[in-house]
């Protein structure tokens, strides 16, 4: 799709926005007031998932339907129109979206930075603008990928210096939620090799979303190509760089925690389905004493393992919200101790979500025979998103560097991977 209508001056209002059906009250949102707001739309979400994934069927209505309740405000103060939750309030949201669909999860996953960076800095360039964006409801998406040969984290998009503003050309790729999105954000360089880093309404002038992913799993991540054709963003929209270093460098520890919840909730969602097959579906084997599936020890211990591995998983990333939101309001020395101690233990929880989810989206099979493969089922999806997830963030890197500072002492990169 190609949006080539003129440019709004003001952050722009989306159906179902602050108002709008379904949608809490702005004056009176809270953590509780949003959760009972996305329960009906993740019991759809859940129903669905999988004949969706099948089909390539975007859950355009729904995934809005969650921005309108207000998911993007959750961590934002109440006095400044958000639900004054807290980061694990956060997590644990996602984690249940996740559990309905993670594909859905991913696709926000722009939305709840953008949120938590309003919510913890202060200091944010433009952080009335960005506070506004966040009001309207609508959702965002981001990249900073391309595919241009270079090495990860290149740069080739381009932005020219024009008078009020900058003019982007380029192709930005893994553009996560962005085909639901108002809003999407990147980065280009300009000619004396300075990034700027932008954010402008998906109806912009320019700008071409398209629907190219192709992954094993998350398909329905809405993260394909967005193509910015000589793009006009205004001084109010842009960073350039050359900003200074934050007391606490560790700037992705989040966005790592993110992606560690929809490993949760993948986990979560193979334990639902596991029980829904053992009670519903599955035969005993006949090597099986049990006149049910359900009474076979053997299927029982398999369900109890996939229990404890999404509990594990849950309660890691649940663990690490609660350090990070404790490294927000500290300064100098302190803010950096504690940075980056919470961004190793992201990494930790990163790693055992990880793990967690594809072991148990693996046992999910042991609880049945032959049938439980069928592809009607789709029950392989919850194996290939959490496989596709993992590779956002090789778990190799969270290891070693979690050693190296048990060990060595030695602080975690600051590249938003930890």
């Amino acid at each position: 799709m190609t949006a080539v209508q003129d440019a709004p001056t003001q952050p722009h209002a989306v159906p179902g926005g602050p108002g709008g059906p379904g949608a809490p009250d702005a004056s009176d949102l809270t953590v509780a007031g949003v959760r009972a707001a996305v329960a009906p739309v993740l019991q759809r979400l859940a129903a669905t998932s999988a004949a969706r994934e099948a089909a390539r069927d975007f859950a355009f209505d729904d995934v809005r339907a969650l921005g309108a309740a207000g998911v993007g405000l959750l961590v934002v103060s109440r006095d400044e129109g958000g639900a004054g939750g807290s980061l694990r309030d956060a997590v644990d949201l996602v984690i249940e979206v996740a559990r309905a669909d993670s594909s859905v999860a991913q696709a926000l996953r722009s939305t709840f930075l953008a949120s938590v960076q309003v919510a913890s800095r202060p200091d944010l360039p433009h952080r009335d603008r960005a506070l506004a964006r966040l009001l309207s409801r609508g959702l965002q998406a981001g990249t900073g990928n391309e595919r241009s040969g270079g090495a990860s984290g290149s740069v080739s998009t381009t932005a020219e210096r024009v008078e009020g503003g900058w003019v982007v050309t380029g192709e930005k790729y893994y553009s996560t939620g962005g085909l639901y999105a108002s809003w999407f954000s990147a980065q280009a360089q300009a000619a004396d090799g300075t990034l700027v880093r932008f954010t402008v309404p998906t109806d912009r002038e320019g700008v071409e979303l398209v629907d190219d992913f192709d992954a094993v799993g998350q398909r329905l991540t809405a993260s394909g190509t967005t193509r910015l054709h000589g793009v006009r963003v205004s001084d109010d929209e842009a960073v350039v760089g050359g900003e200074a270093v934050p007391d606490n460098p560790w700037q992705g520890s989040f966005a790592q925690l993110y992606l560690a919840a929809v490993q949760a909730g993948v986990a979560a969602r193979a334990l639902d389905d596991a029980v829904w097959w053992v009670r519903e579906r599955a035969r005993p084997t006949k090597h099986s004493s049990a006149t049910t599936s359900a009474e076979d020890p053997y299927v029982r211990q398999t369900v109890g393992e996939i229990a404890a591995r999404a509990q594990a998983a849950r309660a890691v990333v649940l663990l690490a919200a609660e350090e990070l939101q404790a490294t927000w309001g500290l300064t100098g020395d302190e803010a950096r101790a504690a940075g980056s101690a919470a961004a190793v233990h992201v990494a930790q929880a990163g790693v055992v979500a990880i793990e967690s989810a594809l072991k148990a989206a693996e046992l999910l099979f042991d609880t049945g025979g032959g049938s439980i493969t069928d592809r009607a089922l789709g029950l392989d999806r919850h194996w290939r998103n959490a496989r596709t997830a993992a590779n956002h963030n090789p778990r190799q890197w969270k290891q070693a560097v979690a050693g190296a500072w048990h060990v060595a002492g030695e602080e975690p990169p600051t590249t938003g991977l930890f």
